[in-house]
């Protein structure tokens, strides 16, 4: 999924690149092992995922699935611009679903093994929004994740990697190209009111769970720069945010594209530019250096 992201993130770069042949390729960027998407609680993690899925819906033609606790009543300023250069035939092959319970999310995912018989045919790419709503962890602290909430939290990504397993043997039975199936999640890390110090892993047996499935991590760490003016609220014009990928398959964070080859190894920074844009851009090895 890892290589969705990057996708993603090349076609809001900052530097003009020939973007007429976007698709999916092997090499070093096809990394399509589950992603967790984490970070603190705000609404960038949502419009990071809500722009993935439409660039896979309409600049690579891929079905989504998109699960979310409630609907998106409105783009927010970041979405409206980025997604103006985007074909929008490509929402027709974004599904919406809006399970409110974990137990309404499992008979979700489970039901997918039947949307293989319809025409359409199924989904290339299924995202969960707001994972941590599912395993009741909102708003407790993270050394209230019982057995039973690492339990549940094993069945809901055991069955989402299962089934995007079952999807990836349909769609290339059918000869789809947009095979395998990809799964991607995002993942609270901020419990009341403030973010845990250091590895958030380390003290979220939750989150130390779900990293078991989600084979590759997405960090979303928001730029506090005390010399720049802060911005009213997360996700708004002036906003900075470093993002970085780790697990397996990824090169060294601290890596280069220019050295391994591989926008995946690479750091990257999300700046909300003064129009809403979400504006993506690596981050040299010059100034990894210099950090």
């Amino acid at each position: 999924m890892a290589d969705i992201l990057a996708l993603v993130f090349r076609h809001n770069n900052a530097q003009p690149r020939d973007l007429k042949n976007l698709s999916f390729a092997s090499g070093p960027d096809r990394n399509t092992l589950p992603c967790m998407i984490v970070g603190e609680r705000c609404g960038i993690k949502t419009s990071l995922l809500f722009l993935t899925a439409v660039t896979a819906a309409a600049e690579l033609g891929v079905r989504v699935l998109f699960l979310t606790p409630s609907p998106i009543q409105s783009l927010s300023g970041p979405l409206k611009d980025s997604l103006a250069n985007l074909d929008p035939d490509g929402l027709k092959k974004i599904k919406f679903m809006y399970p409110r319970s974990q137990e309404e999310l499992l008979q979700d995912v489970a039901s997918l093994h039947e949307c293989v018989r319809g025409p359409a045919g199924p989904p290339s790419l299924l995202i969960v929004d707001g994972l941590e709503h599912y395993l009741g962890a909102g708003g407790r602290g993270p050394t209230a994740a019982r057995g039973e909430d690492q339990s549940a939290a094993a069945h809901v990504a055991a069955l989402l990697a299962d089934t995007a397993a079952f999807l990836t043997q349909k769609l290339e039975e059918r000869g789809e190209a947009c095979a395998p199936c990809r799964v991607i999640v995002s993942f609270d890390v901020e419990w009341q009111g403030h973010t845990p110090p250091g590895d958030p892993s380390a003290q979220d047996p939750l989150l130390s769970v779900l990293d078991r499935y989600f084979s590759v991590r997405c960090t979303l760490d928001r730029d506090r720069n005390p010399a720049a003016p802060a911005p009213a609220a997360a996700g708004e014009p002036g906003d900075v945010w470093q993002i970085y990928f780790s697990g397996v398959g990824i090169a060294d964070g601290h890596t280069s594209a220019q050295e391994d080859g591989s926008v995946l190894g690479q750091q990257w920074r999300l700046a909300i530019r003064p129009n809403g844009a979400m504006e993506f851009s690596p981050v040299s090895a010059e100034s990894l250096a210099s950090m």
